[in-house]
């Protein structure tokens, strides 16, 4: 065997000198480590990719967990906060960074770059939509120096506050627009390599309009002033933001299997449950979306007649002559309220041998079509023309729209966000082979109409606050930074009440030392921002903010 090894090893070395002696040893001799004639479209994709597959431990360890059962949308077993979140910072940085800086790269060196320019500006598009989502949890991050390790050594990046992470991504979204929005001829184009909007670069244009918005939302408690200008810049944009559920970031991929491919990892740990006060208030409004959250507990077909035959009756909260007794929530403190929280883990027992789950679960197949055999197929929509108009009816409603065309009123966009919600998330459970409606634009007519539901002057930025959450059931963080940013659901609502929790609830993650090469500039942006190096005590990760919530009310006191 080492004959045979010492063998191929001299072969190797006299083939590599015979052709090192070549007249083409100028082209052999190139540093191995540099690939040529990268298609920068390969690599864009890679990126794109990875915005939404690293969500597979998103999903289960941060949103379940966590920020959707901290906002109230699901209840579940509390768990510590473990090293299995905040995987979108390690994400950002090794996976999605590094391919986008590596096409500017290339392109500047390309000797017809120009021809490149509008898949150049595009890079910033992304890395914006991924980084605003790592600095909503962690703060101040490296940005403006990041990367710069390859070109010019720099392994000691600073971490950039968020205000200027802010200020930066703005001007790097207007800056991507202006490219997009110019005529410039004969542009590569990304194609089929665009696995969300196929090279369209309007819909890009319209996408960072709505990424602005985004920023916008977070603006508001630090400086409104700045949140209103932002606002107008975005509805005074010659294409704006999106106008349609055509415009949608949606991640399309029949070949992503999230929760581990069969699905069960939806249940790690626990069964995810729905809440009562959300599911009261979707039954009493007559939400569309109700069967497409959540599952039917035991309370189906001719369970009355079994209850009767067997002389029980049911636990008071569970009330006969309600039409959608089928669809029960539990308390979002898991262990509060025995009497109920007791149905969790225990069925009701009918008598015979029958055993009834009163508490509706969260519909897994919803966010994972592979459970239990399913067999439907995965779509998610990363930005949503909902959000989008939901953001402007609340800056509407806000004042932000004093002298421009805001294109309709908070009560026309807030209307064209529930719309979009309803017909969007029925959309997804359909494709994923999950509980759909057939014919839901009636559904969502009468919805409208409700007392709770229609923008009437009473309670009208509760209303759009309350939808705005509905609508983040799929996005732990936009529904965490929601109720951060707004205090809502309140405790004292008569529309949509917050449950007061026996928890201490963090309101951030934690970045930990990095080790000597960067410790310093790290420990001056933990001292910047008033952080504990180090600390990851519930206490310290809900008393000490970041900056867009410094202000903010408490969870619960929105005003």
């Amino acid at each position: 065997m080492k004959k045979n090894i010492l063998y191929f090893i001299l072969a190797t070395l006299t083939s590599l000198f015979a052709n090192s002696c070549t007249k083409d040893f100028e082209n052999i001799n190139v540093d191995p480590s540099i690939v040529s004639n990268v298609d920068v479209k390969f690599l864009f994709t890679s990126s794109q990719e990875k915005l939404q597959g690293y969500r597979s431990t998103e999903w289960p360890w941060e949103d379940m967990e966590q920020t959707l059962r901290l906002s109230q949308l699901l209840t579940a077993e509390t768990y510590e906060l473990s090293n299995n979140v905040n995987t979108r910072y390690g994400t950002f940085y090794s996976g999605i960074l590094p391919n986008l800086f590596e096409i500017r790269r290339l392109i500047n060196n390309k000797a017809d770059k120009e021809r490149f320019r509008k898949i150049y500006a595009t890079t910033y598009i992304v890395q914006i939509y991924q980084g605003l989502k790592v600095t909503d949890m962690n703060g101040s991050i490296p940005y403006t120096e990041a990367n710069q390790g390859r070109d010019i050594g720099n392994y000691s990046p600073k971490y950039d506050s968020q205000k200027t992470l802010y200020d930066t991504w703005l001007k790097e979204l207007s800056d991507a627009i202006k490219t997009l929005q110019s005529s410039l001829t004969d542009q590569e184009a990304f194609g089929n390599n665009d696995i969300f909007y196929k090279g369209d670069w309007t819909k890009w244009i319209k996408l960072a309009n709505s990424l602005k918005l985004r920023i916008a939302a977070r603006y508001q408690n630090p400086d409104p002033v700045i949140a209103a200008q932002i606002f107008k810049e975005v509805m005074t944009d010659a294409v704006g933001p999106f106008v349609s559920t055509d415009d949608q970031m949606t991640y399309n991929n029949n070949n992503y299997l999230p929760f581990s491919g069969t699905g069960y990892m939806i249940d790690y740990r626990s069964r995810r449950y729905a809440v009562e006060t959300v599911v009261d208030f979707m039954k009493s409004t007559g939400d569309p979306r109700l069967g497409i959250y959540f599952d039917k507990n035991g309370l189906v077909g001719s369970f009355q007649d079994t209850l009767a035959k067997y002389s029980k009756t049911l636990p008071a909260w569970c009330v006969l002559s309600d039409p959608k007794i089928m669809y029960q929530g539990g308390p979002a403190d898991f262990q509060a309220n025995p009497a109920r929280s007791t149905y969790f883990s225990n069925p009701f027992d009918a008598g015979g041998g029958n055993r009834y789950l009163l508490i509706s679960t969260i519909n897994r197949r919803f966010f994972s079509p592979t459970v239990e055999g399913g067999s439907g197929k995965f779509v998610d929509v990363l930005v949503s023309y909902a959000e989008v108009c939901f953001h402007v009816a609340e800056f509407i409603q806000k004042g932000y729209g004093a002298g421009f065309d805001t294109k309709g009123t908070a009560a026309d966009w807030y209307n064209k966000g529930v719309r979009a919600s309803a017909k969007t998330m029925n959309d997804i459970a359909f494709v994923a082979g999950s509980t759909s409606v057939d014919n839901i634009d009636p559904l969502i007519d009468t919805y409208l109409t409700h007392p709770k539901v229609i923008l009437n002057g009473n309670d009208n930025l509760e209303k759009i606050y309350i939808q705005q959450l509905l609508n983040f059931y799929r996005q732990g963080n936009e529904a965490f930074t929601l109720v951060r940013r707004t205090g809502y659901p309140k405790f004292t609502s008569t529309l949509l009440a917050r449950e007061a929790l026996s928890e201490i609830v963090p309101r951030r993650f934690w970045l930990l030392d990095p080790g000597e090469v960067n410790n310093v500039n790290w420990n001056a942006a933990m001292q910047e921002q008033g952080f504990t190096p180090n600390d990851r005590s519930l206490l310290k990760l809900n008393s000490e903010r970041i900056w867009f919530d410094k202000n903010s009310p408490n969870f619960g006191e929105g005003n």
